[in-house]
């Protein structure tokens, strides 16, 4: 009986370190697929071309995105609207591909493609199954070594801009607020400033000099980066690069002119009259911290705090609580996400209440929010905010096929010439502390820092003075 005891004792101590050792590597297993990392290839060809490839096998479909370093906040000063008229541009056909047929193209094997122009980048994308990546590069390669200029694309797609703006700004209800109002408000320099859909009359004034000349000048590969995000072969990727963009020469960028915001001394107000709103709105903005700062962060995690999901604290006070609105909507950067851009930013958000609330109930009680805000502030409250924000960026990257992956490998190595900033985004979150959330309240969430616009609603002022 002993010595079986003695072996059953030896036998129980290796099933157990056995278990041990499992559950030991279970543990790191799951630690690793916890600590999601995106792959990143980053490489420069001769002529300055920024390439970023990231493979990722789980679909069998791949995004190509091009992004050149040129946006609305810096076009000429008597174009406005100028950047968004030449992204149209870009489809009206290049030297070896007619007008339509790029469209063709990604359509006809099942893909889609467009663009868009933001503050600091205009980018173009295919979302395309894998078998087409080699086309597709050629097709944008084709496009960056030169357009298929002439007055009559030119000239349409002035109308089709135009009838764009009148669509979506002029004749729309709360047309342009706050995504495009704003920002003219808010900011100082005429960069940040500008009404950048364009006015009519410069997007009348733009003639073929103007687009050749801003084509030669942005739309070089020394200005652009390319990523390419899904399920292809890396090496195979790179010969066709190297064989489609190599050749296409570099171009001198000239200096960017000063896109620097002047501090905000004190707060502003502004009302806008709008003929076709049936309820006032209200948006607020405050300026940001400049980019990749610690306080930058810390602004990330205020605005979960403060109004991204049913429990932040301005959806809590404004929705649930007093009921004057059934949506409080924000973010840092309306055109995009908190990540993409480069030059000044605001924080923002926005609200409809009923004709029956006053402004400054509202007000009153968005001030109570904000004076109580630093009480709010704890661990607990930051951690929360980290799980939100983490969860809001993982979506980003893995949506829409991984589009959201392409465009922050694009900015960040467009703006800081490191797309591994991708991998670093959660770390520096948790790097913050409360102490710097309530130093960055005491600096930016302030009066002085603020800018109100409210929507003056005229069509409910005459519905009623016609009841």
């Amino acid at each position: 009986m002993k010595t079986k005891s003695k072996w059953f004792v030896l036998y129980f101590f290796a099933l157990t370190l056995s278990s041990c050792n499992t559950m030991e590597k279970e543990v790191e297993k799951k630690k690793e697929t916890a600590e999601f990392k995106v792959p990143v290839d980053y490489y420069k060809l001769d002529n300055g071309l920024k390439v970023i490839l990231s493979q990722d096998k789980t679909a069998p479909t791949v995004i190509v995105a091009v992004y050149y370093n040129i946006g609305f906040r810096i076009e000429p000063k008597d174009r406005t609207g100028f950047a968004h008229l030449f992204e149209h541009m870009m489809f009206q056909g290049s030297k070896n591909l007619p007008k339509g047929e790029f469209d063709k193209l990604t359509t006809s094997n099942g893909g889609v493609n467009n663009g868009s122009t933001r503050f600091d980048f205009t980018n173009y994308f295919e979302i395309i199954p894998s078998h087409t990546l080699e086309p597709i590069l050629w097709a944008e390669a084709d496009r960056m070594k030169g357009l298929n200029i002439d007055q009559a694309s030119l000239t349409n797609q002035q109308g089709v801009v135009k009838n764009e703006v009148k669509v979506n700004v002029l004749n729309q209800p709360y047309g342009g607020f706050p995504w495009l109002d704003m920002p003219q408000y808010a900011n100082t320099n005429w960069y940040n400033s500008h009404n950048f859909y364009g006015d009519l009359a410069d997007l009348d004034a733009a003639n073929l000099e103007d687009v050749q000349a801003f084509f030669d000048t942005y739309y070089a590969p020394n200005n652009a980066a390319l990523s390419i995000v899904g399920d292809f072969e890396i090496e195979e990727a790179k010969t066709w690069i190297q064989n489609y963009f190599s050749a296409i020469p570099a171009a001198e960028i000239p200096d960017q002119p000063d896109i620097s915001e002047p501090k905000q001394e004190e707060q502003k107000e502004f009302v806008k009259n709008d003929s076709l709103a049936n309820k006032p709105a209200i948006a607020l903005a405050y300026h940001m911290p400049e980019r990749n700062t610690p306080e930058y962060y810390a602004m990330g995690l205020l605005d979960q705090i403060l109004i991204q999901g049913d429990n932040s604290l301005l959806a809590q006070k404004l929705e649930k609580e007093k009921g004057y609105t059934a949506d409080v909507n924000g973010g840092i950067n309306y055109l995009g996400n908190m990540f993409n851009y480069k030059g000044p930013m605001i924080w923002m958000y926005d609200l409809t209440y009923d004709t029956e609330t006053s402004r400054a109930d509202v007000l009153n009680s968005i001030d109570e929010v904000m004076n109580n805000l630093k009480s709010n502030i704890s661990q607990e409250t930051v951690d929360q905010a980290i799980v939100k924000l983490r969860s809001q960026l993982y979506d980003d990257i893995g949506g829409t096929f991984g589009l959201g992956r392409a465009d922050l490998l694009c900015t960040f190595a467009l703006f800081d010439d490191n797309p591994e900033r991708i991998n670093s985004l959660e770390d520096e979150f948790k790097k913050v502390t409360p102490e710097l959330i309530k130093k960055t309240i005491d600096a930016y969430l302030i009066p002085k820092n603020r800018t109100i616009l409210t929507v003056n609603p005229l069509l409910a002022a005459n519905e009623k003075t016609q009841s």
